[in-house]
């Protein structure tokens, strides 16, 4: 009998989607260092995503980025997933590495450049249309630098009638999930910088777009947990970009830097009934591995999501609501810090070998000699990454 039986059924609900992109070179603007075994196809990114699922039982789907993972056919590519036990999930779109894009995608004030943008929205959902994707998700690195550059009113007109134009095109099941970023690239205003901003345009396009919250995407001092719990409340939190920051967007192993503030998240998620496929919530993974190994980066991450969920779901919630509602301040706080205190390691060891999975995933990958395998069969071509 472990800590962990009487909340396996809940925990067997986990599901972490990881993103192709972190499988390829990427890191800081400075510079990306290139690593031996690096995919240099979007098929060898999912044959690595495989391998985190198959040691951990948490990864079951993968998110492609376009243009990065473009193919030409992309039911070849889903049948391709299928065979390595994948599913292929949110499909990323870009408009942010275009010289077109200078001053604004969606939100330009030449409709040209917005209608290009949108273009390229419309082929996303035509890749989502061959793949079975659910989710759009849509990142802008729209804004500008300084006062007076741009009109803000316009550009959240221009916005909010892009992305108008992008609903309308979504078809049955499928959704758009809008991101936000409160700086960088944009250092003086950006044009969806809070989830205010995002689930304000959401709520006017409609049930089918819902809010993507960035964990490294929110000022210091913010409190990340709030924003789950409202979004929860309110229907329009769709899709977690799981991942940690010291500083800014820095993108590191999720948990590393705050392994209490994931706890935190994690029990909102509980709180919420996040973890039940009806409740729509995707956890996905965004994170660049710039100096550690990248599939070992990708392990450890989800294994870290897993371990705070199992901490979240073992919070007496009942003996919580009754301190909460006798004023009981010290023993509210006692009951989360007992759970978060809990070592949940050996019970979810366990839980791993009754699944049939290694009991410690990296020191599996370690001696599966899948790293010098690809090291070995990886040589020539052009490695995937975005450069620097």
């Amino acid at each position: 009998m472990t800590v962990i039986d009487d909340i396996a059924a809940e925990l067997d609900q986990l599901a972490i989607e990881v993103p192709s992109w972190a499988y390829g070179n990427s890191g800081t603007r400075f510079k990306v260092f290139a690593t031996p075994g690096t995919p240099r196809t979007v098929q060898e990114k999912i044959a690595d995503a495989a391998m985190v699922h198959r040691l951990t039982g948490l990864a079951p789907s993968v998110a492609l980025h376009i243009p990065w993972d473009k193919v030409d056919d992309y039911g070849v590519l889903s049948s391709y997933a299928a065979d390595h036990g994948m599913e292929l999930g949110t499909i990323n779109s870009n408009t942010f590495q275009d010289d077109d894009y200078k001053f604004g995608s969606l939100t330009h004030s030449d409709a040209a450049v917005r209608n290009k943008a949108i273009d390229h929205m419309y082929e996303c959902i035509e890749v989502m249309n061959v793949t079975g994707s659910r989710d759009l998700k849509i990142w802008l690195a729209d804004g500008s630098n300084y006062p007076g550059q741009a009109d803000m009113r316009s550009r959240q007109d221009w916005l909010q009638d892009s992305l108008l134009k992008v609903y309308d095109r979504l078809g049955d099941g499928q959704r758009l999930v809008l991101e936000y970023k409160f700086f960088e690239p944009a250092f003086y205003h950006t044009d969806v910088p809070d989830w205010g901003t995002s689930y304000a345009h959401c709520l006017q396009l409609g049930e089918k777009a819902l809010v993507c919250l960035d964990t490294g995407h929110h000022a210091p001092g913010t409190n990340i947990e709030f924003i789950v719990a409202q979004l929860i409340r309110l229907g329009k939190l769709g899709s977690f970009d799981f991942n940690s920051r010291f500083y800014a967007d820095d993108d590191l192993i999720v948990g590393a830097a705050d392994p209490f503030q994931l706890f935190r998240i994690m029990a909102e998620v509980v709180r919420g009934d996040g973890l039940s496929p009806e409740s729509g919530i995707a956890l996905m993974l965004d994170q660049c591995h710039n100096l550690e190994e990248k599939i070992p980066g990708q392990i450890r991450s989800v294994l870290n999501v897993q371990e705070m969920t199992a901490r979240a779901l073992l919070i007496d919630r009942t003996a919580l609501t009754a301190a909460q509602e006798s004023g009981d301040v010290l023993g509210a706080n006692a009951i989360m810090m007992d759970a978060f205190y809990t070592d949940v390691r050996p019970g979810l060891a366990q839980w791993r070998e009754t699944k049939g999975l290694p009991a410690d995933p990296m020191e599996a990958y370690r001696a599966s000699g899948y790293q010098d395998r690809i090291n070995t069969d990886r040589q020539g071509g052009q490695q995937a990454g975005w450069g620097a």
